[in-house]
């Protein structure tokens, strides 16, 4: 069947398996290149393969939770979204969390998705404590920092390169209630948001939008949003007898591909005012459910129609602390000249870095979209060179376009990782990202 990302670019014919047990899914390994997919929330063409791609939802249960440690045992077909309707209602919540909740787990721990918080905990894959693999071989294999502990830490943000995840053991967090304390910060410019970034690291939470389209002294001005979850006691009192009870919203669904037209420059520059007003207004703190402060685009579904029927393309680099303030005004001063423009556009703070091949390294991080054009892949591969000319490096899991040049010159992990697939027998499992990237 015809496949894509979250991106709609590209578009391939793969052929598509759904095993539904251990004894399937190893009789598909014999059929050369493949790679295992999740949910599709991948942006670009990192869980696609034309000779086979195993669909791994059918392997959907949750198999063992420990009060004590918050452990939780779940196949890798399993939906963050799941998880959270299962246990927040019993006061735990996921320690680190994308910014949709409609992905597999087996998808968080091969992209080692990182959150508002990685500045203060890291990557999901701290939190992970075993992981059941299926090799080249059809063995599974028990990986953790104890026991195959090189396999352990290349899976964790191995974008499904090292073989099949079936289990995954991780940890989840204790809260109150099913509510976040939000403070909102407006800040005037690039200048302004990087210093209230500093200044508020104690905060469990941060993340802000920015505007990729104001010049001048306004340059990068954007909105800061901390978090922390709320405790009982600081809910209004008719809620704190029910502290995970939140009202249900009605999902709102985009049903067909919006024209180009809908987020030209102009629609966007308007959209981008308004939102800083409304940001300004708003400032200050504010009490606000899970599913808004982490999940605001999963409300409306199949948001991605809203790029049209050619889709778009993600630009996630991060750059490291020192070079961080240049880089990123550079970043800004490309997009303002060229005539496109971003209409998500995301800014975080990064902390250590952590795992032999995890995207985050300590920094800013800023995410972008752009419907797709000639123009603005010429966009992207600017950005490309300004990140590479600062040090920095990019995510794979946003990726749909780079090419193995590039990624080479950002990131001496990709050589390493190359040798230990010839080395361990890894290189049937290939998605189109990675023949793409020559990994």
């Amino acid at each position: 069947m015809m496949l894509s990302g979250w991106g709609r670019f590209p578009q391939q014919w793969c052929a598509l398996h759904q095993p539904r047990s251990e004894d399937e899914l190893r009789a598909l390994l014999v059929q050369g290149p493949r790679i295992a997919r999740g949910n599709g929330r991948g942006y670009g063409d990192c869980a696609m393969q034309r000779n086979a791609t195993l669909e791994m939802r059918g392997f959907s249960r949750m198999l063992a939770f420990e009060a004590e440690t918050g452990q939780l045992v779940a196949e890798a077909g399993v939906m963050l979204a799941d998880v959270i309707a299962t246990f927040l209602p019993r006061g735990w919540f996921v320690p680190v969390t994308p910014g949709t909740k409609f992905v597999t787990i087996g998808g968080m721990v091969a992209s080692d998705v990182h959150g508002k918080n990685h500045h203060r905990v890291g990557t999901f894959g701290r939190f992970v404590d075993w992981i059941d693999l299926m090799g080249e071989d059809g063995e599974v294999r028990r990986c953790s920092p104890q026991e195959n502990a090189e396999l352990f830490g290349w899976t964790i943000g191995g974008m499904g390169l090292t073989g099949v995840i079936l289990r995954v053991a991780f940890r989840l967090r204790r809260v109150e209630s099913a509510y976040i304390r939000q403070t909102t910060l407006p800040a005037r410019n690039l200048d302004h948001v990087m210093a209230l970034f500093e200044e508020h690291q104690a905060a469990t939470y941060s993340v802000a939008w920015i505007d990729c389209l104001n010049t001048g002294s306004g340059l990068g001005r954007s909105a800061l949003m901390l978090g922390e979850h709320a405790r009982a006691d600081e809910l209004p009192r008719d809620r704190r007898a029910a502290p995970f009870a939140v009202p249900k919203k009605r999902a709102r669904t985009i049903p067909i591909d919006l024209p180009r037209a809908a987020l030209g420059r102009m629609t966007v520059k308007a959209f981008n005012a308004l939102y800083y007003r409304n940001a300004r207004a708003a400032a200050g703190e504010k009490l606000v459910d899970w599913d808004s402060y982490f999940y605001p685009l999963d409300a409306i579904l199949e948001w991605n129609r809203i790029y049209g029927s050619r889709g778009f393309m993600q630009f996630q680099c991060v750059l490291p602390l020192a070079s961080a303030h240049a880089g990123l005004g550079e970043l800004l001063r490309a997009i303002t000249a060229s005539g496109q423009s971003s209409f998500l556009s995301v800014l975080k703070r990064m902390g250590a870095e952590h795992g032999p091949f995890s995207f985050p390294l300590e920094g800013y991080t800023l995410a972008l979209d752009f419907p797709f054009s000639q123009e603005a892949a010429r966009l992207i591969e600017r950005l490309d060179a300004i990140t590479l000319d600062h040090g920095g490096r990019f995510y794979l899991a946003k990726d749909a376009r780079m090419s193995a040049a590039t990624l080479r010159r950002s990131d001496h992990r990709a050589d390493a990782f190359t040798v230990l697939r010839h080395d361990k027998g890894m290189t049937n499992f290939r998605s189109s990202q990675s023949e793409r990237l020559c990994l």
